[in-house]
């Protein structure tokens, strides 16, 4: 099983999120009432929607974790899932994204595009070792 799909599994447990494709048309979403919060598009990614507002709380803490990109200007954040700490991390910033979304009025039109094919996530290696 691959962290993803871990990570997929324990958040489909959550009453607050339901299952579904990904309106990005790649891989499975979960969705709240209010909008979609998580996409899995590989055994090794997930794209996480937060706010704007969200982001710019936590934006310290996104810059200096190995396992999160950001693309300027994008609600969405992905998660590189490399070890059990980043899918901790990640339902960690579900819960965030699910506390955000709350807060917003419920959308009418569909979710803005996820950041899928507009991040490279290479492998981490450890640290001290080159080559």
């Amino acid at each position: 099983m691959t962290l993803a799909q871990r990570a997929l599994e324990r958040l489909d447990a959550w009453p607050d999120l339901t299952a579904g494709p990904a309106s990005c048309g790649t891989g499975r979403a979960l969705r709240s009432p209010h909008s979609e919060i998580v996409h899995f598009h590989s055994g090794h990614e997930a794209d996480l929607h937060l706010t704007s507002r969200a982001i710019q709380r936590i934006s310290r803490d996104l810059a200096v974790s190995t396992a999160i990109r950001m693309v300027p200007g994008s609600r969405w954040v992905t998660v590189h899932l490399d070890c059990d700490a980043d899918v901790d991390l990640l339902l960690s910033l579900v819960s965030v994204a699910l506390q955000a979304h709350q807060m917003r009025p419920v959308p009418s039109g569909p979710a803005a595009g996820c950041n899928y094919r507009r991040v490279t996530v290479l492998p981490r290696g450890r640290q001290g070792v080159y080559g």
